[in-house]
């Protein structure tokens, strides 16, 4: 029987998810692709896997797609790992760079400066590590353990999760289990159950990646929120109409 190709993010806060695949014994039904979310996005489109950890903007160009479990990468309020830096107050930036890692906090970060703060920056795409350019008035758009190595840099730090909660009064789903196609139930039902067994060792994965940037324990419990909704899906649903609505207006 073929394996089922599983495409997964090489961020710290995907490790308790991970952490629990890799111990079951669903393990030796998959194969496990390692890379970061729109990567994992764009295999998932091309059918290179058949499930992944990636950006829920991808449901906005593949409606078929599907959210399959009950895990995710989101947050109720601040996630510190998803935020806009910059040197100077958010109403004097004039340029923001844009995270080439993540297509989901791009397309957050564009709705929130033309909805929230109500700013019209020139918008940059990027292909490669950009943290040197974020100077003056042009601030940028990180993600990841970049994001949290960041903290200790930008003297202003806008986090995304945290404006979109004020803007919207809901919570946000960064990265969902993402399938392209239908998968047998019983591997589901496991698959879940693996990624429920890892966010019981939050403290065992927390030890096994020292990072001097942030406090990994505390960003598991209290910033990364886990667990899928209604909550979270509402907010998913709310948000995939402000991309259908900003690429109206950008059509206009």
């Amino acid at each position: 029987m073929d394996k089922i190709k599983v495409g997964i993010v090489n961020y710290l806060n995907a490790r308790p998810l991970v952490y629990g695949i890799e111990r079951a014994a669903i393990r030796e039904r998959i194969d496990l692709v390692q890379e970061y979310p729109a990567a994992v996005a764009r295999m998932l489109a091309a059918g290179s896997i058949d499930i992944g950890l990636a950006p829920v903007a991808v449901l906005h160009r593949m409606p078929h797609f599907r959210l399959v479990t009950d895990y995710c990468i989101g947050c109720n309020g601040p996630i510190a790992s998803v935020c806009l830096f910059s040197e100077v107050p958010v109403e004097e930036i004039t340029e923001v760079l844009l995270d080439y890692q993540s297509r989901t906090s791009v397309a957050l970060a564009k709705i929130l400066l033309r909805e929230y703060w109500q700013l019209d920056p020139v918008l940059t795409d990027t292909r490669e590590d950009f943290r040197d350019r974020i100077k003056g008035t042009t601030a940028g758009v990180l993600i990841g353990d970049r994001a949290l190595q960041q903290r200790h840099i930008s003297p202003y730090i806008y986090d995304l999760g945290e404006a979109w909660k004020a803007h919207t009064g809901l919570p946000f789903m960064f990265a969902g289990w993402i399938s392209n196609k239908a998968l047998p139930a019983d591997f589901i039902a496991a698959f879940n159950e693996a990624n429920r067994d890892g966010l019981n060792y939050i403290d065992t994965v927390a030890s096994m990646h020292p990072f001097p940037y942030f406090d990994l324990q505390q960003y598991y419990t209290q910033f990364v929120d886990y667990n899928v909704d209604a909550e979270k899906k509402k907010a998913v649903e709310l948000f995939l109409q402000k991309i259908n609505n900003h690429v109206a207006i950008k059509q206009g």
